[in-house]
């Protein structure tokens, strides 16, 4: 199996939209004002935005997009105007991670894995 997409809900479609063209994802589909699509600039996978009436209430997805050039997205994305939660930061598992929230409060993390990504020295072998 390969991962198509993961859709997040929003109650902010068009504050959302900007949001993810700005990380840097192209837009394929815009059904707007209920559904929008995204395709990943690297690999071949798809992000999506659902338009709801009200947001839940407790955890959301947490969002991973990884790139190799963390910190100078992490760069670019503050000079846009973007507030980050964590700026880029070496983690215990191995992974390089910065942490901002869309417009809705989805949680977003941009990281970089390498190696560690998919074949941590912990892996189930």
């Amino acid at each position: 199996m390969n991962l198509n997409q993961v859709t997040v809900p929003t109650n902010d479609m068009e504050a959302s939209v900007r949001f993810y063209k700005l990380l840097g994802l192209k837009l394929i589909v815009d059904a707007r004002p209920r559904y929008v699509r995204f395709e990943c600039p690297d690999g071949d996978s798809t992000f999506s935005i659902h338009e709801i009436d009200e947001l839940g209430v407790g955890e959301a997805p947490v969002i991973y997009f990884e790139t190799a050039t963390l910190d100078i997205e992490v760069k670019r994305l503050q000079d846009s105007g973007l507030n980050f939660d964590l700026l880029p930061t070496d983690q215990s598992w191995g992974w390089r991670e910065a942490r901002l929230q869309d417009p809705v409060g989805n949680k977003v993390i941009l990281f970089w894995g390498g190696e560690n990504r998919k074949n941590p020295p912990w892996r189930v072998q």
